[in-house]
């Protein structure tokens, strides 16, 4: 395809399908070189482009870069927009969304997750959001707190996001931040994520030293590792009704 067949409108450079594929141009005086991203949690293509460089190298190289960027494309997961009548992840196991009247909050039963009928699906989504926050709280504290104990480390807060590039960190003042979408993982990967934080109050490297502290957490993390380095997009690809990727308070929880 030649660079002139490429749509372009402001920032945006549409590439024509199928299927058709958008990339947002941004400009950067930090930039060196032209740099191509495909987010690896929604697909969202973002093109470099160092400031002074003309836009038509920008176009010649993404068309250069077609075959890789649709190759990259496929292999992001499906998103999922949630809604009543289709199935999410809850502690490793698939629940299926279903509407109950005379319902005022979410209810966890049996393979299921029962959402008032009255709602529009965006505060459904929004509920459902929300009951997971609140599940993962209390799982979240109570595994960091365990943890903590059995290496004598205090811990001075608990913060849960929605965040796109990490699972959980550690800050040198004790401050944990978890993802609250770790509720919709299995319980092992969750606690594994906890230990791995809660190491780092003894070592802020990931130094053998740091590892084996994670080992004398949990002994049998690897897997658990495993699992969310093989499976951990997919969590990401549920959509509650809110942008992807939009910054995200903090919510203390501990």
């Amino acid at each position: 395809m030649a660079a002139m067949d490429i749509e372009v409108s402001d920032n945006v450079v549409t590439l024509p399908g199928p299927p058709r594929v958008t990339v947002l141009l941004r400009r950067s005086a930090r930039a060196r070189r032209l740099n191509l991203r495909v987010s690896g949690l929604d697909g969202h293509v973002t093109l470099s482009i160092p400031r002074n460089l003309p836009q038509r190298k920008a176009l010649e190289f993404l068309t250069e870069k077609e075959d890789w960027l649709r190759k990259a494309l496929r292999r992001i997961p499906d998103q999922h927009q949630v809604a009543p009548g289709r199935e999410i992840p809850l502690r490793g196991c698939p629940v299926r969304i279903t509407e109950q009247p005379g319902l005022r909050r979410v209810i966890e039963g049996n393979a299921v997750l029962l959402v008032p009928q009255d709602a529009s699906q965006t505060r459904t989504a929004a509920r459902l959001a929300n009951y997971l926050k609140a599940s993962a709280q209390v799982e979240l504290r109570a595994a960091a707190q365990h943890y903590a104990a059995q290496i004598q480390r205090p811990i001075s807060a608990i913060a849960l996001r929605d965040t796109r590039s990490r699972w959980g960190s550690c800050t040198a003042q004790g401050r944990l931040m978890f993802s609250w979408r770790l509720i919709m993982a299995p319980p092992e990967v969750l606690r594994y994520v906890a230990a791995h934080e809660v190491a780092h109050l003894r070592h802020m490297d990931h130094s053998p030293a740091f590892w084996a502290c994670v080992a004398e957490l949990m002994p049998d993390y690897a897997p658990h590792r495993a699992w969310l380095r093989r499976h951990g997009a997919t969590l990401h690809s549920y959509r509650f009704g809110t942008r992807p990727g939009a910054p995200a308070e903090d919510q203390p929880i501990a």
